[in-house]
């Protein structure tokens, strides 16, 4: 056994009706287990654009080292900022990741729906669950990159279509975690006495991660079915009334708003010729809000000195 994979171990020591009807509940048990109520939990996502592979590897076993709770590549064929690199595939990327860690839960933010048939990304979540030994957070979202779909010959719909098609595949995912053999018709999508086996790790299947603010199909579809919630905005004063209108729809669909983890992201700005003190004050407001998971996203080339910062500076004033 190498030193670095010891000393890893060692340190491991107002929904509307016609919505409401579509987002029939085919959850089986208790949801997964998320942190302890009111924790706050910090994350990174190491893009993978205009990188090597060697860097990817390197930031990740660091922020395993470090103690931080989460790690997600994200899912795109090219560089997302208009310039011209290579862009690793985020699911493939993932499980290579996920088998060089040791604690840190794994994920994806987000997989773009439109990409792949939902039985066909289940069956990937499932394995990426075993490999990680139950580590994986299924990042779920609608897709909005309308370049890279031309691109790439995938069909790009419009915001409602992508959305709805998000909610069906939600649906086909659960069913497929949660029975024996599945037979599903819907608009979009249909499977016919389809087998799933094995069965996620993690029971009844991986916390599902939603990503996106609409509120129409997307909020309700997160109030519904989904274990966390991401969304981006700047700033903790704006955040409160977000969470709060997204808390009246998690109730106009009988759920608790408290069952439902709320993230989002982190910029390295948040950071730039700032103290840790400052910073600090910037994660208080958006935990004081009502955020509970805070995702530094990190592009390249990766400043380990503000991965540092963040282990060691911001995480520990917000543990216990």
């Amino acid at each position: 056994m190498t030193t670095s994979v010891t000393r890893r171990r060692f340190l491991a020591g107002a929904a509307s009706a016609a919505v409401a009807g579509t987002l029939t509940r085919t959850l089986v048990g208790p949801r997964p287990a998320l942190a302890a109520a009111g924790a706050v939990r910090f994350g990174i996502q190491a893009r993978p654009e205009h990188t090597g592979w060697d860097a990817m590897e390197r930031v990740w076993r660091e922020a395993d080292d470090l103690g931080i709770d989460s790690a997600f590549t994200f899912d795109h064929l090219m560089p997302i900022d208009g310039k011209a690199g290579p862009c690793f595939e985020g699911w493939t990327g993932l499980a290579a990741l996920a088998a060089k860690t040791e604690r840190i839960k794994v994920g994806v933010l987000v997989t773009g729906n439109t990409y792949r048939n939902p039985a066909l990304l289940a069956k990937m979540a499932a394995t990426v669950d075993h490999l990680s030994h139950g580590r994986l957070i299924l990042g779920l979202g609608a897709a909005w990159f309308e370049r890279e779909h031309a691109a790439y010959d995938v069909d790009f719909h419009t915001p409602g279509g992508r959305a709805r098609r998000l909610v069906e595949a939600v649906r086909v995912m659960k069913m497929l975690f949660t029975q024996d053999r599945t037979t599903f018709a819907g608009k979009y999508y249909t499977l016919q006495d389809a087998p799933f086996d094995p069965k996620p790790v993690q029971r009844p299947h991986p916390p599902i991660l939603i990503g996106g603010m609409g509120p129409k199909v997307i909020q309700p579809l997160v109030a519904r079915e989904a274990d966390i919630w991401h969304f981006f905005v700047r700033g903790g004063g704006a955040v409160r009334p977000i969470v709060e209108r997204f808390d009246d729809i998690c109730r106009a669909v009988g759920r608790d708003p408290a069952a439902v983890e709320k993230s989002t992201s982190l910029r390295p700005e948040d950071f730039a010729g700032r103290s840790p003190k400052e910073v600090r004050a910037t994660v208080q407001a958006l935990v004081d809000a009502g955020v509970r998971h805070l995702i530094l996203s990190l592009p390249a080339p990766y400043d380990l000195g503000i991965l540092r910062t963040y282990a060691k500076e911001i995480v520990p004033a917000f543990r216990g």
